[in-house]
């Protein structure tokens, strides 16, 4: 816990813009930044709190994980010529007090309305989604694919960035509110959009982006190659992968920054993430960058991986060559080739939603490989909505929340 006077000093650097461009234009929650902070300022912590997650049950998933750089720091007006406030701290902060001094939230309930919302997958557009229709006394049930509901927050974000125990709380707020959760549910599979349409008054999609991004580095397959969703997913179930050796992950996002850290502790002799950008050009949050170089990973930009090495099915090294920012654009440089010694390969190049699955479900997608919504987040099917990591790339969980509640919006409006 940090020390209240820093604290307070630090909240006393807000300048309480009636504007509000913290909240406004960089909170995709649009969570009221200033006078939660006002109310560190006057020692009134648990109206902080409640002003927190009145707004955003995920508050202290959002000050652990969310680029605050990026959303609502970043157009702070104190960052125009001096440092922005760090909100991301003081939102850490109400939360670690409110758990330590047991400090209790309940989220009202409306009477049930008798309508019947379906929404397929579990992770934060999911339960966002959920948690807003529950509020206001719809039925919802859950349909998840895996063992435990949570997608990306149990699965995809490791103990070491966000510990189990606050998702743990979040579904419990789920199952207090009247939710259920039909686990190992899996679209195309047990359940359809046709099928649930005749059950359900609307349906909303968030399975995330299930398919991973890769290129060919071999002809044929080779031991040890992984995608990182189901690398991740082994270190987050405890399955630890054995002898890794030499680990190299292909990327420079915070999923690479991740399942490099996961390599560190699952015992790799050696980690490096292999980038074709540099630092000023990637993805990744600087912290995140800064964490995984502290826990032992080497990062290596403007490197391209061209092949792999491989002898009986065992990958020996990789080829690579380097390269050079162009007009943004990472080209490569000539007669630099060489290469890398690597057991084994991660490729965290991205991730995009499956589209074999979702147009046989009759989901239209647009140029980019994602599901069209309209204003109100549905979808050309009537009464199906989506939101989350199928219908913009790259987003963040506090995205998602914003896609989850816009969606239960449209879902109210229309049902």
């Amino acid at each position: 816990m940090k020390n209240i006077e820093e604290i307070k000093k630090e909240a006393n650097w807000c300048l309480n813009c009636k504007l509000k461009p913290c909240s406004t234009n960089g909170c995709p929650m649009n969570t009221n930044i200033p006078e939660f902070i006002n109310k560190i300022k006057e020692d009134q912590f648990e109206e902080a709190y409640k002003i927190l997650l009145d707004n955003n049950i995920f508050s202290h998933v959002c000050s652990l994980v969310c680029p605050q750089e990026d959303q609502c720091e970043g157009k702070c007006v104190r960052g125009v010529k001096q440092t922005p406030t760090q909100i991301g701290k003081l939102e850490k902060f109400i939360n670690e007090w409110a758990l330590e001094n047991k400090v209790p939230y309940k989220i009202a309930k409306a009477k049930e309305n008798g309508k019947k919302i379906a929404i397929i997958g579990s992770g934060p557009a999911g339960i966002e989604c959920a948690i807003e229709l529950l509020k206001n006394g719809y039925d919802v049930t859950i349909f998840e694919k895996e063992k435990k509901a949570g997608g990306i927050l149990w699965y995809g974000i490791p103990d070491f960035r966000l510990p189990k125990k606050i998702v743990e709380t979040i579904i419990g707020q789920l199952e207090v509110l009247g939710a259920q959760i039909k686990t190992e549910m899996t679209l195309g599979k047990d359940v359809t959009i046709e099928a649930l349409k005749k059950d359900f008054d609307a349906v909303f999609l968030s399975l995330g982006a299930g398919s991973s991004t890769v290129y060919s580095l071999a002809d044929g397959s080779f031991e040890k190659l992984y995608l990182s969703d189901e690398f991740l997913k082994a270190y987050n179930e405890n399955q630890f992968l054995d002898h890794l050796g030499k680990v190299v992950v292909i990327g420079g996002g915070n999923v690479a920054m991740d399942a490099s850290r996961a390599a560190v502790k699952m015992g790799a002799e050696s980690t490096k993430i292999l980038y074709r950008r540099d630092q000023e050009h990637m993805p990744a949050r600087k912290i995140e960058l800064e964490e995984a170089i502290e826990d032992g990973v080497e990062f290596v930009p403007l490197t391209r991986v061209i092949s792999a090495n491989v002898e009986k099915g065992k990958l020996q090294s990789l080829n690579c060559i380097k390269t050079e920012i162009v007009d943004g654009k990472a080209v490569d440089k000539p007669s630099t080739e060489f290469t890398v010694e690597a057991d084994t390969v991660v490729f965290a190049i991205g991730l995009k939603p499956e589209k074999s699955l979702l147009e046989k479900e009759g989901i239209k997608l647009n140029d980019w490989g994602m599901v069209e919504i309209d204003e109100n987040g549905m979808t050309n099917i009537d009464g199906v909505f989506a939101g989350g990591d199928l219908t913009e790339s790259k987003s963040t969980v506090c995205r998602a929340l914003a896609a989850g509640k816009k969606a239960a919006l449209g879902i109210m409006k229309r049902v």
